[in-house]
């Protein structure tokens, strides 16, 4: 599963495999895919540091990157206190009694909230790439569009490719004119921040766009099938999120939200604000539900959604209260019924690659079989 995109990154397939885990990054590297670190959770240089350590040691020389939350635009002399500061007392009571609701205890004395949305500050992202640059990253990637011009001059002053997502041609203009190396066209069907254009009409849309550069399909895809049929849009390579979810090597904390994940179906997601304030697709749940209530307050806008809920989403993932329990993930979660290895995975997606090309080669009569 080679293209021109893995052979100059130096990969086997062109997978690139987006998780907020580092054991399931480097198991990617390790099966012949770019495993990519997702950073938002980091909000102190030191734990950054420790996993990109572990991640190096591990990933046995294989080439891996790290996604950053990075506004395009810099505001100035705001910080998490101001903007805290911002939120109404109606929406904090709205949380209050949904979670009193449910039963959900308090977290205990002296513990905070482990779950914050504050990568999207400029300040905590620049920190994690002063800590990424000092390691053999082979690509930055920013999930909130281009990141600042200074950035990717610091970047590719360093051999290292930028990519960025794109929910629309519109959007991937914007990234070819601000330098970016590779867009990842993110469809509908994926999990996390999604446009509303489905993954089969963008693709071919973005090729068109910002031809000649490179472009990775987003959303949607889990199997060689899927796989083939995006390089058949133009593609260069696939970028996968919610299929590593269930892997072995994931690190959910919570067995309960492993079993929903399994049992989930294609249909069982929902585009919803109520995670960070922009449309995030997610599992849907009564907490999800809560907030398309049209008696409730409504979400407000990123970032206040992220910091109002930061607490809440915590108490609910320590304590599994499993009515109220999700997790970012797209539609695929619907093909996603075992637990099974990256390997394993890999396996799938390779097989399923060749029996795909196998069929398409025997209409077009290119096969003896």
């Amino acid at each position: 599963m080679q293209t021109e995109l893995s052979q100059q990154l130096g990969v086997e397939h062109a997978v690139f495999g987006f998780t907020p885990f580092p054991a399931v990054a480097a198991a990617i590297s390790r099966a012949g895919g770019f495993g990519v670190l997702g950073a938002v959770r980091y909000t102190a240089p030191d734990e950054l540091k420790r996993d990109l350590d572990w991640l190096e040691a591990h990933a046995e020389g294989r080439p891996y990157g790290l996604d950053v939350v990075m506004p395009a635009k810099k505001v100035e002399g705001v910080s998490e206190a101001d903007v805290e500061a911002m939120i109404p007392e109606g929406h904090r009571q709205f949380v209050r009694e949904t979670l009193a609701r449910h039963g959900v205890p308090e977290l205990p004395g002296g513990e905070t909230s482990g779950w914050r949305i504050t990568g999207w500050m400029e300040q905590v992202a620049r920190t994690q790439l002063d800590v990424a640059f000092d390691y053999p990253i082979g690509l930055l990637a920013n999930a909130l569009g281009s990141p600042p011009a200074d950035v990717v001059t610091r970047a590719h002053d360093r051999g290292v490719l930028v990519a960025a997502l794109a929910g629309s041609a519109r959007h991937a203009h914007k990234h070819k004119d601000a330098g970016i190396d590779i867009v990842v066209a993110q469809g509908y069907e994926a999990g996390g921040h999604t446009g509303e254009i489905a993954t089969m009409v963008l693709t071919p849309e973005i090729v068109d766009a910002v031809a000649p550069l490179p472009v990775l399909a987003a959303g949607g895809i889990g199997s060689g099938q899927q796989m083939a049929a995006a390089l058949a849009l133009g593609a260069q390579g696939v970028w996968l999120g919610s299929v590593w979810l269930t892997t072995t090597e994931a690190d959910l904390h919570s067995p309960a939200l492993t079993r929903k994940l399994l049992a989930a179906g294609s249909g069982d997601t929902v585009r919803s604000r109520a995670l960070t304030g922009k449309p995030a697709r997610q599992l849907r749940t009564e907490w999800t539900d809560a907030w398309e209530d049209p008696d409730g307050p409504g979400t407000l806008p990123m970032p206040l959604q992220g910091l109002l809920v930061a607490e809440a989403v915590s108490r609910i993932q320590k304590y599994e209260v499993e009515p109220l329990l999700g997790t970012p993930v797209g539609q695929i979660v619907g093909r996603m019924t075992g637990e099974r290895s990256v390997q394993a995975v890999f396996d799938d997606l390779t097989r399923g690659f060749e029996q795909a090309v196998d069929r398409i080669n025997r209409i077009a009569g290119r096969s003896g079989k």
